[in-house]
């Protein structure tokens, strides 16, 4: 599966109800940084609980993802091609091609949620996400 994931400036709340209104969409899924796993390392700034960590929204049949980051955010550079897949091997495999002369954002490793998830901008400066789903 191939798809888009945007990236706001905390704003991403906003734009998932213009999207859902301005094609009828639905919301499958939306999880904010309050709803992550306390971690002592990477506390969440009590203003940061209500931000988007990931929503999905189903237009059309295709899948649009989105999250509010303080981070790589600006107008032009906020759009990530994202690769998510069952297949780890194809994850990785992917990931290896692209990560040669790669900004690496985020190692491709396990999470809280996938088998395993990273992110860079590749040498063309095209930003990939890339998850493989727990089977």
């Amino acid at each position: 599966m191939l798809g888009c994931y945007l990236m706001f400036h905390g704003n991403c709340a906003q734009a998932l109800d213009v999207y859902v209104q301005a094609f009828n969409s639905q919301l499958v899924e939306k999880q904010t940084y309050g709803d992550l796993p306390p971690d002592p390392a990477y506390p969440v700034p009590e203003q940061d609980r209500d931000l988007i960590l990931h929503a999905r929204l189903l237009i059309d049949g295709m899948e649009l993802m989105c999250a509010d980051s303080h981070d790589r955010c600006n107008g032009g550079d906020n759009m990530y091609v994202s690769h998510t897949s069952h297949s780890l091997e194809g994850v990785q495999k992917a990931w290896d091609l692209l990560k040669t002369e790669a900004e690496i954002y985020m190692d491709l490793q396990p999470t809280f949620f996938a088998a395993a998830h990273g992110s860079l901008q590749d040498r063309f400066g095209i930003n990939w996400m890339f998850t493989a789903l727990r089977e």
